[in-house]
C-alpha cells in the first residue's frame, strides 16, 4: 500500500498519509471520550456540543457521568478502551482537572494507553506540562478567523506547533471544513505543511441541536444526500485530500463516519463486555431484552422473584432494574407468557451505555397496552 497515496473509508471518509494512532484507535471504538468541561471561552458558532453539556462544567466518560475517578475507570474497561480523547468545552481550561485524568489512566492502564487532546487554546506551558505528564497527541483547533499563513494573526498557533516535538509529543490541527472557506484552508494547509506537523484532520461541518440556528442564520444549508452535513463541506473537503500535494497526512472524516462506523464499534465492544447473557446484541450495537415493570420500588425483589416463577427462569436468567422499577430477561422467554401476566410487558431496543437510552419499545401484553394508552405512548 502506497503511504503517501490516497485511501478511501466508509461513509465518504479518506486521507492522504498515515492516520494517527489515535484516529485508528477511534475506528475501532477501541477511544473512550473523556469530556473534561463544557465550559469554552472561543464559543465558535458551529460548535455542536450538546445543551447538557454545551458551557456546563461537568465530565462524562463516553454517555456516563462521571462523579468519582472510578467511573472513569469503569467505562474504560467497559469497552475495552485502548486509549482516550480528552475533549470539551476547552480542555485546557480545566488543566489541572486534565493533568489529573491523564495520570490516573496511564498508571491504570499502562504507558501505551494512548491520550490525545482536542483545544483551541495555543497556551504552550499547559501543553508542555501536559506532555510530561504522558499525554500522547494534541490537536489544536485553529478558529475559522485565523486561518492563513500564521505569521501575524495566527502566530501563536504557529508557536505551540514549533515547540511540541521538543516535549516529546505528537501534535496536529483538528479543524471543520466551512464550505466558503477554501482560499483560506488552502494557505493554511500550506504553512502547516511548512511547519511540519504531524497530521491534519479535517472534519465534516454539520448541524446538530445547538448550532442549527447559528448555522442557517449564516445561509448553511443540509446536504440533501447527507444527512445533516453542511452542504459543500464534504466536497471542498473531497478536494482537498484528493488532490493534495502536501507531505503532511491528511484525514477527512464524515459525519456519517463517526457516528455509522465510530461509534457502531464502540457500541458493539461495551454490548460484548456489558449486555447481560439473556439479551439478544444486534448488528447495530443495540441491545434486545424484555422488561416486566412494577409499580413500587420497594416490592421489587420480591415481586421479580414471583415474574421469574411465573416465567419458570432462575435467578441467572433476568436482572432487576430499580432505578426504572422493571425485571429484565430474554426477549424470547417473555413473548411466550407475556399474555398471561397481569404486569405491563414490553420488548425494548438500547443502546448498551451507561444511560441505557431506549431505541424502541413494544408492547407484548393487554396490560402494557393500556400504561400505553395512559401515558400517551411513552411510559
Amino acid at each position: 500500500m502506497d503511504a503517501n497515496g490516497l485511501h478511501l473509508l466508509p461513509m465518504a471518509s479518506s486521507h492522504r498519509g498515515a492516520l494517527s494512532p489515535a484516529c485508528v484507535q477511534c475506528t475501532e471504538g477501541r477511544k473512550m471520550v473523556l469530556f473534561v468541561t463544557g465550559v469554552c471561552r472561543f464559543r465558535c458558532f458551529y460548535c455542536p456540543v450538546s445543551p447538557n453539556r454545551n458551557q456546563k462544567d461537568v465530565v462524562y466518560a463516553n454517555e456516563r457521568r462521571v462523579r468519582t475517578d472510578a467511573d472513569v475507570l469503569d467505562e474504560a474497561r467497559a469497552i475495552g478502551a485502548a486509549g482516550t480523547g480528552i475533549t470539551g468545552g476547552d480542555p485546557l481550561g480545566v488543566v489541572d482537572r486534565v493533568e489529573h485524568y491523564v495520570r490516573l489512566l496511564k498508571a491504570e492502564f499502562g504507558p501505551s494507553h494512548n491520550i490525545h487532546l482536542y483545544t483551541h487554546e495555543p497556551n504552550a506551558a499547559k501543553l508542555e506540562r501536559l506532555a510530561a505528564a504522558g499525554l500522547d497527541e494534541f490537536r489544536l483547533h485553529i478558529p475559522h478567523y485565523l486561518w492563513g499563513s500564521l505569521t501575524a494573526d495566527g502566530s501563536a498557533y504557529r508557536a505551540v506547533l514549533e515547540a511540541a516535538p521538543r516535549w516529546g509529543i505528537r501534535r496536529g490541527v483538528e479543524i471543520p471544513v466551512l464550505p466558503e472557506k477554501g482560499a483560506e484552508l488552502g494557505r493554511l494547509l500550506r504553512a502547516l505543511d511548512r511547519i511540519g506537523v504531524d497530521f491534519v484532520n479535517l472534519n465534516e461541518l454539520e448541524f446538530s441541536e445547538t448550532n442549527e440556528a447559528k448555522l442557517a442564520a449564516r445561509g448553511y444549508r443540509t446536504d440533501p444526500a447527507n444527512g445533516w452535513g453542511v452542504r459543500g463541506s464534504r466536497a471542498l473537503a473531497e478536494k482537498i485530500v484528493r488532490e493534495s500535494r502536501l507531505s503532511l497526512p491528511v484525514h477527512y472524516c464524515s459525519s456519517r463516519f463517526k457516528d455509522s462506523v465510530q461509534l457502531r464499534q464502540r457500541l458493539l465492544r461495551r454490548a460484548e463486555r456489558t449486555a447481560p447473557a439473556f439479551a439478544d446484541r444486534t448488528p447495530d450495537g443495540t441491545v434486545v431484552f424484555g422488561v416486566v415493570e412494577a409499580t413500587r420500588v420497594a416490592d421489587l425483589p420480591r415481586w421479580a422473584s414471583r415474574v421469574a416463577r411465573r416465567i419458570r427462569i432462575g435467578p441467572d436468567d433476568y436482572r432487576l432494574d430499580v432505578a426504572r422499577r422493571r425485571v429484565e430477561l430474554a426477549p424470547d422467554a417473555l413473548r411466550e407468557v407475556a399474555p398471561l401476566l397481569p404486569w405491563p410487558a414490553f420488548e425494548v431496543e438500547v443502546y448498551p451505555t451507561a444511560d441505557a437510552l431506549e431505541v424502541e419499545r413494544a408492547p407484548l401484553n393487554s396490560a402494557a397496552l393500556a400504561k400505553v394508552g395512559a401515558t400517551g405512548g411513552g411510559t
